[in-house]
């Protein structure tokens, strides 16, 4: 008995070797991908205007200036204090942006990699007001990231806003929410009516994630806080039954998307469990389904995210441990 185990475990160390091996072979040969890559500053830009520089300024970027908006308005709040306290506050907290450029850089080289059609943005930051329902924009060729959303969870900025947002306005959540609006882009499903479709399409971003940014851990990839990643984990089999034997997979009623989808303080069950759960664990339970089926097929990323709910599921054979 004892040889066959040390044969089990000789095995299982050699599997995780070769994996290991093999995605540090991936992630050099990703590394290698060439893209040309900067980050327009057009806070540390709009910092240093003047009414003489301004016209200038509106040529370059004028997407970000508003017709209805008179120049003397924009001198007006660029010399105002809670613009200049914004600007303060983005220089403290990102000094030259580079930690933050260097993960981009990755996560396009990730995407060329996997799809070689992929043309880079133009990616611009700013120092706007909070508005933590649109952190970013992702349209067309442009990528802009208002960094005053992302001081982290305690800014005084944060006032006003709802804790469980508050709770992914991070530095460190800049990249998992680009990964997003990209995935997005990519995802396709020919319909989003059962809850199932809804936990499956939120689960392939989540993958995407996965993919294009290996180098994050799972609380970042889904914004969730340490302790809220553990009772997902601990409690995945209760979740996973409580859905099956309440026959939510195939239910079309739209409430269960605000219960287990949205962003929320927690999730509800209408149990007395309910408070201590983080909420979304919709999305999670699909990221796990979504896992099981690329692992089943080892289907490429760019496929599976065009892949349907229903074939992921059937094929996924997921079924969590207890």
């Amino acid at each position: 008995m004892k040889v066959k185990h040390n044969h089990v475990l000789f095995n299982l160390l050699f599997l995780l070797f070769w994996t290991c091996q093999n995605e540090n072979t991936l992630e050099r040969e990703i590394a290698k991908i060439d893209i040309d890559f900067t980050v327009e500053r057009f806070d540390e830009v709009l910092l240093n205007t003047d009414a003489e520089k301004l016209p200038k300024v509106k040529k370059t970027f004028p997407f970000l200036f508003p017709e209805d908006i008179a120049d003397s308005s924009w001198i007006e709040r660029i010399n105002g204090d809670l613009q200049q306290q914004m600007f303060s506050e983005g220089k403290n907290v990102f000094e030259d942006f580079k930690v933050q450029t260097e993960d981009i850089k990755r996560f396009f080289q990730h995407i060329k990699y996997y799809d070689k059609t992929f043309k880079l943005p133009r990616v611009i930051t700013v120092a706007d007001y909070v508005d933590y329902r649109n952190k970013l924009v992702l349209q067309g060729d442009l990528l802009i990231i208002n960094m005053m959303n992302y001081l982290g969870q305690d800014h005084e900025f944060y006032q006003n806003t709802p804790v469980y947002f508050a709770e992914r306005m991070r530095p460190d959540q800049i990249l998992p929410e680009i990964a997003e609006k990209y995935a997005n882009r990519y995802q396709y499903q020919s319909q989003r009516k059962t809850f199932l479709d809804e936990i499956i399409y939120h689960g392939k971003l989540l993958y995407f994630k996965d993919i294009m940014i290996p180098e994050f851990n799972d609380t970042d990839k889904i914004g969730y806080t340490i302790g809220d990643m553990k009772w997902a984990n601990e409690n995945e089999s209760q979740i996973w039954s409580y859905f099956v034997e309440k026959e939510l997979l195939f239910s079309t009623n739209p409430k269960l998307f605000t219960r287990f989808t949205v962003p929320a303080p927690f999730s509800k069950f209408y149990l007395e469990l309910d408070n201590e759960s983080p909420g979304r664990l919709g999305q999670y339970i699909g990221w796990q389904i979504v896992r099981a089926y690329a692992k089943q097929t080892d289907v490429d990323i760019i496929t599976l995210m065009r892949t349907d709910s229903e074939e992921i599921f059937k094929k996924s054979k997921y079924k969590p441990k207890r």
